[in-house]
């Protein structure tokens, strides 16, 4: 991967390519992950400052953590990715959420993208105080299987979700 691949904080000023990003993750008709990304962006200046808010802890719903949400970029300014990295675990982060969420564009994944965006994601929450980090996926997807395990993570068991759905969780140490 020749690209150079950078976060950045969410911003008004990357609304039409953000906007392109999340049209086209509508338009494949897939789960929207992170949950950040099923945010309606309508009012684009709303939906930043809520990111903002969230990072601070202003306003959370009850039970939920501060997260912070960052936007991966290539040279020219395209949003590739979306991660929301969550301050602490509760409960539920703790058995099907993780601290760290994360999701490629549909037209830009098995490109590595991903690897590149869980490892700049790593930096992040180490930057946060977080020394060690849940990242989970689910048992089907075995695409983030891989990137997890290509940035050290170590398999823990897993949660059954009340649907079946088998989660797989790893502890990655910063």
């Amino acid at each position: 991967m020749r690209e150079n691949l950078y976060l950045t904080k969410p911003s008004v000023d990357l609304e039409g390519e953000y906007l392109s990003f999340y049209k086209e993750w509508l338009d494949s008709g897939e789960n929207m992950i992170p949950w950040v990304i099923e945010k309606d962006p309508s009012n684009f200046e709303k939906m930043v400052q809520s990111l903002i808010h969230n990072e601070k802890g202003v306003n959370l719903p009850e039970g939920w953590v501060p997260d912070s949400t960052y936007w991966l970029l290539n040279n020219d300014r395209r949003i590739i990715g979306v991660v929301n990295i969550r301050h602490q675990l509760s409960e539920f982060l703790l058995n099907s959420g993780g601290h760290i969420g994360y999701g490629i564009r549909p037209s830009e994944r098995r490109k590595g993208f991903a690897t590149k965006l869980l490892s700049l994601s790593l930096e992040k929450a180490k930057d946060l105080g977080i020394n060690k980090v849940l990242v989970v996926c689910d048992k089907t997807n075995i695409g983030s299987f891989k990137v997890i395990t290509k940035n050290g993570g170590n398999l823990d068991s897993d949660f059954i979700e009340e649907n079946g759905n088998i989660v797989k969780r790893f502890w990655i140490e910063l």
